[in-house]
């Protein structure tokens, strides 16, 4: 939460869009970053409808509370698109900058791949997870509030890259996802000097690769975004998905997201 992190000079001096406003391109939405406990929790109840409930991820122990919760939220930004009628939380991301990633002794990611080689990158390095969206607005302008707020985020406060991972069901054993590596990785896949280490790997010797398959709606977004692949996917058993880790270069990205990663909001930041 923006303003929380007293101790931490430099998240202090974050700057962020206006605090509560409405996505020009669908009225009828809602973006803001968390700036209250409660915020942060709206966005937890969500993430444990989406991660625990509809796919049934293994969460922590606030599940029994309808929560989805890990040590890593107290160190990250929360960014929410809510309706703008019900004022809902109807979709979320969780920001972790790199102030505040070697407060909490690393990026989430890093429980899953060895970022070794992005050592290099880690100042302009920022890490985005926990990406849901409720399942009544999944038409496609919840997801794109989500990344142009986050554009917005980047050219405020001059973060060069973005990291995070795409999850992939796994509901057939891991075929798919298997599959899905052998298609995509021979175009998208990062040049060797950013390439990383899983650190359970997903068994792709005992998984078809051959398979004709089409990526998830998220992991597709990313790629077209300019997205490069890091690794073959690891293997995550508490969320029964294969994660495919993920670099985005702000310079990489679309025009319309670019201008924002790049300049920044031309509007007052706080």
């Amino acid at each position: 939460m923006h303003g929380m992190n007293l101790n931490d000079l430099p998240q202090a001096l974050l700057q962020y869009p206006a605090a509560v406003r409405p996505v020009a391109s669908a009225p009828d939405l809602l973006v803001e970053w968390a700036t209250s406990e409660a915020d942060v929790r709206e966005a937890q109840a969500l993430r444990h409808q989406v991660f625990g409930l509809e796919m049934g991820a293994r969460l922590g122990p606030q599940a029994a509370h309808g929560l989805d919760v890990d040590v890593f939220d107290a160190y990250c930004e929360h960014l929410l698109v809510r309706d703008a009628t019900a004022r809902k939380v109807i979709g979320t991301y969780r920001v972790l900058t790199p102030a505040s990633a070697k407060r909490a002794g690393g990026y989430y990611t890093e429980t899953e791949f060895d970022l070794t080689r992005l050592r290099a990158l880690r100042p302009g390095l920022l890490e985005v997870g926990r990406s849901c969206v409720h399942p009544d607005h999944r038409q496609g302008g919840v997801i794109l509030a989500l990344w142009g707020a986050l554009a917005e985020f980047m050219g405020a406060n001059g973060f060069e890259f973005m990291v995070g991972c795409a999850s992939v069901g796994m509901r057939d054993g891991g075929h798919y996802a298997a599959s899905l590596w052998q298609q995509l990785a021979a175009e998208y896949q990062a040049p060797i000097e950013h390439r990383v280490r899983a650190r359970l790997p997903l068994p792709m010797h005992a998984l078809r690769q051959d398979l004709r398959v089409e990526p998830p709606a998220l992991l597709r977004g990313y790629l077209r975004c300019g997205a490069k692949l890091l690794s073959e996917p690891a293997w995550d058993p508490d969320f029964g998905v294969a994660d495919f880790p993920l670099l985005l270069r702000a310079a990489d990205m679309p025009s319309r997201f670019r201008r924002l990663a790049l300049t920044g909001p031309h509007q007052t930041c706080r």
